[in-house]
């Protein structure tokens, strides 16, 4: 009897047997078309790669066992050990974590951008050995918006790879690999899994040959995705689109009412009309601003500490992009690791809260926030 299930099974396997040395010969001759051992190659972290492909328009991708693990596969991708990289000011803590401290290791140096020059004039940052620019397309945590389509002008006219981490945008607001980006980083354990119930990455390539560079990079490195955290993520890929509207729905909302109270100095979304990059954004999200957004309150711990305390809908969670509501404390958490002179250089204080906003009834969400915020 022959089984045709419509999703593909889980590949709970480390090795796959060959019936003789033909079909190993085989294997070795059609790359892709056997399984040999799941750290070359498995069926679900190959549809996971594949599917995030096909989202970026890309030439190929990998699935990696984190986000981290993608940027640091996107690194390797160009450079090598006295490269030079040129690195947005204001990006994931994580980020730069991992190219101050571990890459400066190897022999790659880092040089930081600041907002206003990524998208414009390169040059005064440039060393004869910079090989490209990481940017992130809506930054965390204060949502800035960059033009992906003139920070890749901006790179290409100098031989430099546009590397973009679209975890926040996904590529139901922005494909960034249409606008001229090189490789596209994702931390799947955000929106594209979707379920705050895996820990996995993707890095997808405009080329060909990047792609098989980056496929070389996971299997040497063991970067590959488990099959059961590729087959969840594979699951929540599949309801992302509506995900992000209804993401999107309700940050709108949020963020306008958050606009409008008297304790909130400042709303980071851009959706709003007052973001500075909201015309960008709405052309380059197609209407879309995803569901992220961040606050400024009295530059106190207190403050924060009994808007935490107070709302039941919004839990302290260092993460994001869960159907769930959280929200997060920058400061503490994902830029904990900087300087407090470099925080403050971002604006990145003590009274910055970054919200995760959920798909769940916006009223519901909209009263807890109020209630907190009336106590706060």
């Amino acid at each position: 009897m022959k089984i045709h299930p419509k999703i593909t099974p889980i590949y709970q396997t480390s090795v796959f047997k060959f019936e003789d040395l033909n079909e190993l010969e085989l294997y070795f001759g059609e790359p892709g078309s056997r399984y040999m051992y799941s750290r070359n190659g498995n069926p679900n972290s190959d549809e996971l790669a594949d599917a995030v492909n096909k989202l970026e328009t890309g030439a190929g991708a990998v699935a990696t066992g984190s986000g981290m693990a993608a940027i640091f596969a996107a690194m390797l991708c160009y450079c090598q050990a006295g490269d030079h990289v040129l690195c947005a000011q204001d990006i994931y803590g994580g980020s730069s974590s991992l190219l101050n401290q571990e890459l400066s290791r190897l022999g790659i140096s880092v040089t930081y951008v600041p907002f206003a020059d990524l998208m414009g004039d390169l040059q005064p940052y440039l060393q004869p050995r910079t090989k490209l620019l990481l940017c992130e397309t809506i930054s965390n945590p204060l949502l800035r918006v960059v033009d992906v389509q003139a920070a890749a002008a901006a790179c290409h006219a100098h031989g430099l790879k546009l590397v973009v981490d679209n975890t926040f945008a996904t590529p139901v607001l922005t494909q960034v690999l249409t606008l001229g980006a090189d490789l596209a980083v994702h931390s799947v354990t955000k929106y594209l899994a979707g379920h705050s119930d895996v820990t996995a990455g993707a890095v997808v390539a405009r080329t060909e040959e990047d792609a098989a560079r980056l496929k070389q990079i996971g299997v040497t490195f063991g970067l590959t995705l488990s099959p059961m955290e590729s087959w969840l993520a594979v699951r929540g890929l599949k309801t992302l689109r509506l995900r992000v509207e209804a993401h999107s729905r309700n940050a709108a909302q949020i963020a306008d009412m958050l606009a409008q109270q008297p304790s909130v100095r400042a709303v980071y979304y851009p959706g709003l009309p007052t973001h500075p990059q909201h015309q960008l954004a709405a052309a380059q999200g197609q209407g879309l601003f995803g569901g992220m957004l961040s606050f400024l309150l009295a530059d106190e711990d207190e403050v924060v500490n009994r808007i935490m305390q107070r709302s039941q809908r919004f839990p302290f969670a260092p993460s994001l992009a869960g159907v769930d509501s959280s929200l997060s404390y920058p400061a503490g958490t994902s830029h904990r690791a900087l300087t407090p002179e470099q925080r403050t250089e971002l604006g990145i204080t003590t009274g910055l809260v970054r919200l995760s906003v959920g798909i769940e009834p916006v009223d519901e969400l909209l009263a807890d926030l109020q209630q907190a915020l009336s106590g706060g």
